[in-house]
């Protein structure tokens, strides 16, 4: 399960890697995997805009829905965009994620580069202080968030460090070390910007743990903090309260991490997507399409695995 989101209806969306993207309207679930004659399996990245239309980004590319009906939005790429030589992903089109600025305009992360939408064209918006991508040379950017200042910021696994376009120019901020793995110790420095709480502190999200940026220092969280390790999402709930989803689930609150995991009923705990409902009860998606509802003390399972 890798995205989530409620729609303006109430009703609640869940994409899923292998499986197709699900809707679920309080009673049961509806599930979509061809799309105009296309795939759409692996659905990576689900958005609501200002207009409360879903974005869904796939392997394939992108849709959207308004309520009635989808339609395909294909991304016209440059043609001096140097060609994806990963032959697992040559015919890939995958969208890891979606923002809508203040402006309104659309910024899509993609294996094929970072774009911008105005609503009638797209601009490749070249990020050449960043190393090159993970999938391909040109997925450089794989998450982004705005910031309560207008500011962008892009973080990617491939990059030192993460990046904030100001509107004008790009600046890298260096990171801690979290932690090294592999046959050839690799360090892991990057960050995938996340979400700014309340109090303006600027999470991100890093196999490692995660690091907090207050607008002057980054503080960093691993294993020693009390985290489980790896941190592939955060949100903040509407009390306040930061969830961290990866190797289980874990809120922070007053300083201190409390990790629910298996032994709690969490019973598939790798973490890839959490959803607050209106009703205040989160919704976690996990590895193997499991998809599982907490209200605060105890989990139920949603989950119908299918390979």
């Amino acid at each position: 399960m890798q995205s989530s989101l409620e729609d303006n209806n109430g009703n609640l969306w869940f994409g899923t890697t292998e499986n197709g993207l699900y809707r679920y309207d309080g009673k049961s679930f509806k599930r979509y995997q061809v799309l105009n004659g296309s795939n759409i399996n692996d659905t990576y990245t689900l958005f609501k805009d200002k207009d409360g239309i879903i974005w869904i980004g796939t392997r394939a590319g992108i849709y959207t829905y308004d309520g009635n009906q989808f339609k395909e939005i294909r991304i016209p790429l440059p043609k001096n965009l140097p060609p994806n030589k990963n032959p697992y992903y040559r015919n890939s089109h995958w969208v890891y994620q979606i923002l809508q600025a203040k402006n309104g305009n659309l910024w899509l992360a993609t294996i094929d580069g970072l774009y911008i939408y105005d609503g009638k064209n797209f601009t490749h918006f070249e990020v050449k202080e960043a190393a090159n991508g993970f999938l391909t040379t040109n997925d450089k950017v794989e998450r982004m968030l705005e910031d309560n200042a207008g500011n962008i910021w892009m973080g990617g696994r491939t990059n030192e460090g993460i990046y904030r376009y100001d509107g004008k120019v790009i600046t890298r901020f260096n990171l801690e070390e979290l932690f090294q793995n592999g046959p050839k110790p690799k360090p892991h420095k990057w960050g995938w910007p996340q979400v700014q709480d309340k109090k303006g502190n600027i999470w991100f999200s890093n196999w490692g743990g995660a690091y907090r940026y207050d607008g002057k220092t980054f503080t960093s969280y691993s294993k020693k903090d009390g985290l489980p390790g790896i941190v592939t999402r955060i949100i903040e709930d509407k009390k306040g309260n930061i969830w961290l989803g990866g190797e289980g689930l874990t809120r922070y609150d007053d300083h201190q991490f409390k990790t629910f995991s298996i032994k709690d009923g969490l019973t598939n705990p790798w973490v890839w997507s959490i959803l607050e409902d209106k009703n205040g009860d989160l919704w976690i998606g996990t590895r193997a399409t499991s998809l599982f509802r907490f209200d605060g003390e105890n989990f139920y399972s949603y989950s119908e695995y299918k390979h």
